[in-house]
């Protein structure tokens, strides 16, 4: 799917990672939703690129683009 993420049985329990390196995509895209910038990720982790956090909210807007779930109403 993208050449910047890889699954591996044997790094981290086989969730999505970014490729060589044991940083998982759910952990990037969930530090941006906590208000991180990219630049803060870059800083905390040296090894990643720009691109390559692209590449985890690529990931995750595919994922949440197969998979239809009902959200539940709010409203009595």
């Amino acid at each position: 799917m993208n050449e910047r993420i890889t699954t591996d049985p044997n790094i981290c329990h086989g969730q999505a990672c970014v490729r060589g390196t044991r940083i998982p995509v759910h952990q990037i895209v969930r530090m941006l939703a906590n208000g991180d910038t990219v630049e803060d990720l870059l800083q905390e982790y040296p090894s990643l690129t720009q691109e390559d956090v692209f590449a985890c909210l690529d990931y995750a807007a595919s994922l949440a683009e197969e998979e239809i779930s009902p959200i539940a109403d709010a409203t009595p």
